[in-house]
């Protein structure tokens, strides 16, 4: 089994710093520029230079640049190009069938991109001449501002310090406020149930018994209480049920009276 050369696996090494070649082409920055700069040297307004005569010179131009220099940047052979084709068409007539642009239209759409070149550059050297601010023009001197220093001293007592507190606490608390709705029982639903929870019972029975069911939660065994108590009172005064209570603080007991026909 031979070995394959190891040459067609190696990559070709890249040049030194030193073989890289810029161009630069007598320091124009582009074929556009070199062409304004031959369109000066015949020193006629651009809308009536010779096309002719400016295509010639490029031609030559670059002719020359090519005996020293093989490669010439791309963007110069693009124009030299395109300016041989604009010379050719300006010699020769058009044919009646030909769609292409003239070498009249060809040459004036030249003249109009030379045109705008030169204005751009005009516009660019005057805003770079203009005097600038601190070099060539000096604005009036300004007074100095007045320094002003401020110490700012802080004093408060302890009033101010509890309010400032309060104040910062009130910031954060909901001012929603919703009521506590509590079940309250009338005077006459309270005699109602009392009626029907005594019934025809003759036993003296704590009241707290008969009313076991109602004093399920802590709110409603204040008001149960209070509204079965106040109706018992009424009941008595009526001569429905009798009322009794054997100690202080005792149990109240009732049953249904006696003297009540029904």
């Amino acid at each position: 089994m031979t070995s394959a050369p190891t040459d067609w696996f190696d990559a070709p090494a890249p040049p030194a710093a030193d073989d890289v070649m810029y161009v630069d082409v007598d320091g124009y920055e582009g074929p556009l520029d070199l062409l304004l700069d031959l369109a000066r040297r015949q020193k006629v307004d651009l809308a009536a230079i010779s096309i002719l005569a400016l295509a010639e010179q490029y031609l030559a131009f670059i002719e020359t640049v090519r005996e020293q220099r093989i490669e010439v940047a791309a963007d110069y052979l693009v124009m030299a190009a395109w300016l041989a084709y604009l010379k050719s068409r300006l010699m020769v007539p058009q044919a009646p069938n030909d769609d292409e642009p003239s070498g009249e239209m060809l040459a004036a759409m030249l003249q109009f991109r030379l045109k705008r070149l030169e204005a751009m550059r005009r516009a660019a050297s005057q805003l770079m001449n203009r005097p600038r601010l601190d070099f060539q023009v000096y604005a009036r001197g300004a007074p100095e501002p007045i320094e002003i220093a401020r110490n700012n001293i802080w004093e408060a007592s302890l009033f101010d310090l509890l309010k400032a507190y309060a104040t910062n606490r009130e910031r954060g608390i909901s001012t929603d406020y919703s009521p506590l709705l509590r079940t309250v029982w009338s005077l006459q639903d309270a005699r109602d149930i009392l009626q029907r929870l005594i019934g025809d019972s003759f036993d003296w029975v704590p009241m707290d018994s008969y009313l076991a069911q109602y004093l399920t939660t802590p709110g409603e065994r204040a008001t149960v209480r209070a509204s079965s108590f106040a109706s018992s009172l009424e009941l008595v005064r009526q001569g429905k049920i009798d009322l009794r209570q054997t100690e202080v603080f005792g149990p109240l007991f009732m049953r249904r009276s006696k003297s009540d026909p029904r």
